[in-house]
């Protein structure tokens, strides 16, 4: 009996990670460090908590909220909200607050990649907050106007106009007393393309409001990023920070749906299959291309959440194929990618809060946060960022999308996407997956509904309507049928258990499949090991005990028949 994909009870544990790694003293700032192999564990206050973390936890929150359904946790997301809110300074940028653990009070161009998320996120939630509106119209035309505008190349052959926007910043940090001083810098390098991240949030920000400064910065840094930056090769490969790259990718395919530009659409497309092609078919990402020695990588999850929003945006612009990564990269790396089992820490309740650190409940308050440095079998304990504050929040964004296109309309027919279980207001899903090859829909109305084939299911899964064989009807690459309410959908399929060999970052490793889902990953890793999915093998999958955010929450309705049937089987 094996582990199954559960979307709300990932989002269950996140959200119990949001709502409590966070300090009340402070109105609910976040806190980025994590330490969990320090003795006690212990987690502490840092410049970032209240720079990009307000934005990116604001909206994190926001989505796993929508996702379960509950307005638990609303305290401290407008904690996020009222910090956000406040250290605006010069061209509408937002500073961090000056706190005894923050050193040079300055903005980076990269931290307004999470910051614009949420204003828009706010100003789409409530158009009513004229504050954020503002905040946020002042925040791009601020950006505008301390951008170098490109306009003319002076060569030794002559001077050329240039005939497209082309947008840079003068450097990737901005004082907040002094403004840009070029002898400073944030040391990551690549400010060409970390200075860009706010790309698909400029592009939402059009596409909600009409913003003709948002659209304009965003065509004027895309076209410098692609071009005089030479930052990508014709093949659109690249060298450094892939979560930068993947994240900048989904602003183009974005952006060129927007436009009807079909050459954003094509170099983001071009940007992921490269970084597709240096990850695992499971959805295990590198965190740099080309930088680390390749068995030196780990993977960041906020390059899985990059992937499976690119995914969704070539999907939107009509590459199909992308639907397969979009459900195996969820179901697994990020699923694998999330804290579950914290038995390891040592945890000192008797010691009090003080001078920026935390050390109360550490191993139940870290449970449901997101590694930024996984193994593709292990999180390392030793690595830094074993549990990381940025993915926490970008992390929830990928599941909301995976749960809203779960299930999607597709020429008059609801479309199964992501077999999980879910309900909607037509229809409710149940998979049996990865022990049996069936997905089940029963209908709540009148509907045609249907399946999205995959390889994996083989050349003729079987379709059942009530029970009974039909034939149903093919079109793009999905089976649907015409269903009244009550009705059953069955698509059922033969599921073996395959052992696929690949290399990657220079390691062999063994994925056992079944179906979409990695159940075991050999060899296994150390220090906490990852993919151990059968429910079979005493020890071998260490659940959590109990999550809070509305009561008690325990496993789903899915583990908890898994757990049931495991049990039995052991007792039989």
């Amino acid at each position: 009996m094996y582990v199954s994909f559960d979307p709300l009870e990932s989002a269950a544990l996140v959200h119990q990670y949001l709502t409590q790694m966070v300090d009340p003293a402070e109105d609910y700032l976040p806190y980025w460090l994590v330490l969990p192999n320090k003795k006690p564990a212990e987690a502490a206050h840092c410049r970032v908590d209240d720079a990009e973390l307000v934005g990116s936890w604001y909206e994190g929150l926001t989505c796993a909220m929508r996702m379960l359904g509950t307005e638990e946790g609303e305290q401290v997301r407008q904690g996020f909200r009222r910090h956000l809110m406040r250290s605006w300074g010069a061209h509408g940028l937002r500073f961090c607050h000056p706190y005894p653990w923050t050193h040079t009070i300055h903005a980076s161009f990269h931290e307004m990649g999470y910051i614009l998320p949420a204003l828009n996120l706010i100003t789409a939630e409530f158009p009513e907050d004229a504050e954020a509106e503002r905040r946020t119209a002042e925040l791009i035309r601020g950006m505008r106007a301390l951008v170098i505008e490109r306009k003319v190349r002076t060569f030794w052959s002559g001077d050329f106009t240039e005939t497209e926007p082309l947008f840079e910043f003068p450097n990737d940090v901005y004082l907040a007393q002094g403004g840009f001083d070029l002898t400073r810098h944030t040391g990551r390098g690549e400010q060409a393309i970390r200075n860009a991240l706010m790309l698909p949030a400029l592009v939402q920000r059009h596409v909600q409001t009409g913003d003709p400064v948002a659209l304009e910065l965003a065509v004027g840094l895309a076209n410098f990023v692609l071009g005089p930056s030479r930052y990508f090769n014709y093949n659109m490969e690249f060298f450094g920070h892939v979560h930068s790259a993947a994240w900048f990718a989904c602003g183009l395919v974005e952006l060129g749906r927007v436009t009807g530009d079909e050459t954003y659409i094509l170099k983001g497309k071009g940007i992921y299959d490269y970084i597709r092609s240096i990850s695992f078919s499971f959805g295990w990402v590198p965190e740099y291309a080309q930088w680390h020695p390749p068995a030196e990588e780990h993977c960041e999850t906020c390059c899985v959440r990059d992937m499976i929003l690119c995914a969704r945006a070539l999907i939107r612009c009509g590459y199909p194929e992308y639907w397969d990564d979009f459900n195996r990269f969820a179901r697994n790396q990020l699923m694998e990618n999330q804290i579950r089992y914290t038995g390891y820490m040592v945890v000192d309740n008797d010691r009090p809060d003080a001078d920026g650190l935390t050390y109360h409940d550490l191993d139940r308050r870290i449970r449901g946060g997101f590694t930024g440095g996984s193994e593709p079998n292990s999180i390392s304990l030793l690595r830094f960022r074993s549990v990381a504050g940025c993915c926490v929040g970008t992390a929830p964004t990928a599941l909301l999308a995976v749960w809203e296109d779960a299930i999607t309309q597709e020429n008059g027919a609801w479309i199964v996407n992501v077999p999980c279980a879910k309900e909607t207001d037509a229809l409710r899903m149940e998979s049996d997956l990865p022990n049996h090859g069936r997905i089940r829909l029963t209908a709540k109305t009148a509907c045609r509904a249907g399946f999205r084939r995959y390889d994996w299911m083989g050349r003729q899964p079987v379709l059942l309507h009530n029970g009974q064989p039909v034939a149903g009807e093919e079109a793009g690459g999905c089976l649907t049928a015409a269903l009244a309410a009550g009705d059953t959908l069955t698509l059922s399929f033969p599921l073996r258990t395959r052992d696929v060999r690949e290399t990657v970052r220079g390691v062999t490793f063994t994925a056992r499949w079944r179906g979409c889902d990695v159940v075991e990953l050999l060899p296994h890793g150390e220090h906490v090991r990852l993919y151990q999915r059968d429910l079979r093998k005493k020890g071998y999958y260490p659940l959590p005990e109990d999550v809070t955010y509305t009561g008690a929450v325990n496993y789903g309705p899915t583990q908890q028949k898994q757990l049931s049937a495991a049990g039995k089987e052991k007792s039989e």
